[in-house]
């Protein structure tokens, strides 16, 4: 079984494929994340402050990354999302801005509106999302997605837009539908959550939930938080 734990910002995706990995004795992929990826590829900015250009680059890494990542694991595997979050919070950016946060209070932005720049970033974002869309779809079984339950994270790195959120939401359910990819809409408390993932898919379970969440929260901790711009500091 190659399962994705899909979702958006704060859907609580990460902990849950670490808590589901030790639950379960499933492997999970380890790719690196947009976090680890910007000190390497845009140093000195947040993700706040990267261009269209630099978007598409970060994407197209943490795609690479993801694939790779995927192929270690040719018996099945546990995901934290999947490349079409890569495809669909670059899309939407062109309905909410290169900064989402910045226009929270702001209506969409209009099509008509868009710059040059924001034009050429949308056709190349739509040949993104035909490439990644055959991607999971020859590579996933079926995915989890996590509802939006839980408040948006003020860490600097999430973008502090709810219709944004909706938004990538909305559209990676729609494109679930179009792929014809089966998923399930999971809500609830954390345990509950897990024990309706381990129901659904009749997966092994190999230690008590307790210990598998104690596990996967320590190992959550282990994050490293920091904006990208101090973490390029303190590794140069």
């Amino acid at each position: 079984m190659k399962l994705a734990v899909s979702g958006t910002y704060s859907s609580g995706k990460t902990l849950t494929v670490m808590t589901l990995a030790h639950y379960t004795g499933i492997p999970r992929t380890l790719a690196a994340t947009i976090r680890e990826i910007m000190p390497l590829a845009v140093p000195g900015k947040t993700l706040s402050q990267v261009t269209p250009a630099e978007y598409l680059q970060l994407a197209m890494r943490r795609h690479v990354g993801r694939a790779v990542a995927e192929s270690r694991f040719p018996d099945g595997f546990l995901s934290d999302g999947s490349s079409l979050q890569e495809w669909i919070y670059a899309a939407t950016r062109l309905a909410y801005g290169m900064d989402p946060s910045s226009t929270s209070h702001l209506e969409r932005i209009p099509r008509e509106e868009l710059t040059p720049e924001m034009r050429f970033f949308e056709a190349v974002v739509a040949q993104y999302g035909h490439a990644f869309k055959q991607h999971v779809k020859a590579t996933f079984d079926s995915f989890v997605h996590l509802a939006n339950e839980l408040p948006l994270s003020a860490d600097g790195h999430r973008p502090m837009n709810s219709a944004f959120r909706d938004e990538c939401d909305t559209m990676l359910l729609g494109t679930l539908d179009e792929l014809r990819i089966p998923y399930h809409v999971i809500s609830g408390s954390f345990s509950e959550r897990l024990g309706r993932i381990v129901d659904l898919f009749g997966f092994p379970v190999v230690m008590p939930v307790d210990e598998a969440i104690a596990l996967g929260r320590r190992e959550y901790a282990r994050i490293d938080k920091r904006m990208e711009a101090d973490r390029a500091a303190a590794a140069a």
